[in-house]
């Protein structure tokens, strides 16, 4: 990843309040100005809570230097719309993006075969170009046929025609007849999904995007086609970050399928499924393919990401590591709260009552069902003295929240289980012995990263970056190896996930080695002021921005790369 090695310049500009940049607004008249870094989002920052949505918070927070605007794309203009961040003077504006047909009906629909301005042939021959570029992308991964259909047909500044109101015609249909049976689907139904497939990509393509020297998208699909787009629009850079693999889990939970389970790019033409499921497959993984060649730069959580990633068309060539970070002094009270803990456990550690805690939504991917079968196992076998606090909201499935309140009374878990609900658990942390986190799917956890700032051991599930932020051994630049401050393993093995948590708990050495691993592991590889530098140098060499907005370029130190 890139690495300041000393960003005095920038230490100085968090120093000072911004006074200049006025504060972040949604341009209530449509005027919005030209911004340094455009950040594209699908449904999260800042009007939902989230890990990823904390990340790009700390992005624009930390980088003042910056100017920013946010793309945020959802579903229609009911969604929610109240800033939960409080975001910086830097971030200018918020502009919305609405992927619902009733948000654009009339503009969408209103078109028809005569504005196309084509004769039959003409509009027989774009029919084939559709189909054909279409092919050229999912056969040989040719991006430029679909992008001059893009330039000529949706981009509200350079099409000479509406390339939606193809679908009219009666050219449209015989070629759809000819081109798409492989996809299994009828004739009607192979028109209504590449109906909702175009009026998707005018959703998203239609209206010209703000100017920034660099779209950074937060997540392949609806977001990477948006900021490629833009970027291409304007002749500036395009920045993918992957927090998680997008293809993967849509995919996933389409089939409802294990979310830990990994997707390559030829599985929409083997697997067993509906031609309906077939064709989103398609459609998703498509997407990737033709989104990750406009990418100036990708950005992964972590390594095996990227070999993940790279059976789903990405570019490994263009990829580094940008793990998450944590500000860990903002944790330094919690951790001698910890150490004090510690002691106290040595000295009555046969009295103790081990806190264990999850902190995650209450939702099936987070596999709290999973966590009280191995709450069970362990009170039945020896081990009574534990207490689980579960921290996080309980409304988003709520017929999943009613089965875990089922399993606790099946189980007779009532003097074992406490339910919280939605707190605050930065002012939490030091309540808790361990971290249990039985999830199914995960990036790079923020709330492990808080934890280990605290100095609290992890047992956790082998998914996403979870081997990398608590399991493997770290090296440091002056040699040292820093061990692992946890247990992995398999998402869903309720037995194994009792006998780790046993192991941990039931071994004091052990525990404190793993609690004093979970502090330094955060102090030498996820430092909150070397991951910003490296975002920032990042939007300064892929945007080609050179101004410090007055501060003293002579004051960064040279970039260096580093392997994670």
């Amino acid at each position: 990843m890139y690495v300041f090695k000393t960003p005095k310049a920038r230490r100085a500009a968090l120093e000072q309040s911004p006074a200049v940049i006025p504060p972040a607004q949604a341009a209530a008249q449509g005027y919005y100005e030209d911004v340094d870094v455009a950040i594209v989002m699908e449904s999260t920052y800042p009007y939902l809570k989230g890990g990823v949505s904390a990340v790009v918070h700390d992005i624009v927070t930390h980088n003042p230097d910056l100017t920013y605007g946010i793309i945020h794309i959802t579903w229609d203009s009911e969604a929610p719309h109240e800033d939960l961040y409080g975001m910086p003077d830097n971030v200018v504006w918020v502009r919305p993006v609405y992927l619902s047909m009733q948000e654009h009906r009339h503009d969408f629909m209103a078109v028809s075969a005569k504005d196309l301005g084509m004769t039959p042939a003409e509009r027989a021959a774009l029919a084939d170009r559709l189909f054909d570029a279409l092919y050229a992308l999912s056969e040989r991964r040719e991006v430029e046929p679909l992008w001059e259909l893009i330039d000529e047909g949706f981009n509200a500044r350079t099409r000479t025609y509406p390339l939606w109101a193809l679908l009219g015609t009666r050219e449209f249909m015989e070629a759809l007849s000819v081109r798409m049976p492989q996809l299994d689907l009828s004739l009607a139904d192979s028109f209504w999904t590449l109906r909702n497939f175009l009026s998707l990509a005018y959703a998203v393509l239609g209206d010209t995007m703000p100017r920034a020297r660099v779209y950074h998208a937060h997540t392949t699909g609806y977001a990477s086609l948006l900021g490629a787009a833009a970027a291409r629009d304007h002749d500036t850079s395009f920045l993918l970050t992957e927090h998680n693999l997008y293809v993967r889990d849509t995919v996933n939970t389409l089939l409802d399928r294990n979310m830990a389970l990994s997707i390559t790019s030829e599985d929409y033409r083997t697997f067993d499924v509906t031609p309906e499921q077939r064709a989103w497959m398609a459609w998703w993984t498509e997407m990737g393919h033709f989104c990750y060649p406009s990418a100036a730069l990708i950005t992964y959580l972590y390594p095996t990401a990227i070999t993940e990633a790279a059976r789903l068309g990405t570019d490994i060539d263009k990829a580094v590591v940008v793990p998450n970070a944590m500000v860990i002094e903002e944790f330094d009270d919690k951790y001698r709260a910890r150490l004090a803990a510690q002691e106290h456990l040595e000295q009555h550690g046969d009295d103790h009552t081990w806190s264990l805690v999850y902190i995650a939504r209450v939702v099936p991917i987070k596999g709290l069902l999973d966590l009280l079968s191995s709450m069970d196992i362990l009170r039945r076998h020896g081990f009574p003295n534990l207490h689980l606090e579960v921290l996080g909201p309980t409304e988003h499935v709520p017929e999943y929240y009613e089965a875990c309140l089922a399993k606790i009374d099946s189980l007779g878990l009532h003097d074992h289980v406490t339910i919280h609900g939605t707190v605050n658990v930065r002012d939490m942390l030091d309540q808790f012995d361990l971290l249990v986190l039985p999830s199914y799917n995960e990036g790079q956890p923020i709330v492990v990263l808080e934890a280990m700032a605290a100095g609290i051991p992890t047992v956790g599930t082998d998914v996403g970056g979870m081997r990398q932020l608590i399991g493997d051994e770290l090296f440091t630049t002056d040699g040292r190896t820093v061990g692992s401050c946890g247990e992995l393993v398999v998402a869903g093995d309720v037995q194994q996930m009792a006998e780790n948590i046993r192991a941990v708990i039931g071994n004091r050495e052990l525990y404190a080695e793993y609690a004093a691993n979970a502090r330094t592991r955060v102090q030498e590889f996820f430092q909150m002021h070397e991951i910003m530098s490296s975002y920032n140098e990042i939007y300064r060499t892929v945007g080609d921005i050179t101004d410090l907005r007055g501060l003293d370029t002579a004051q960064f130190e040279d970039v260096s790369r580093i392997d994670s």
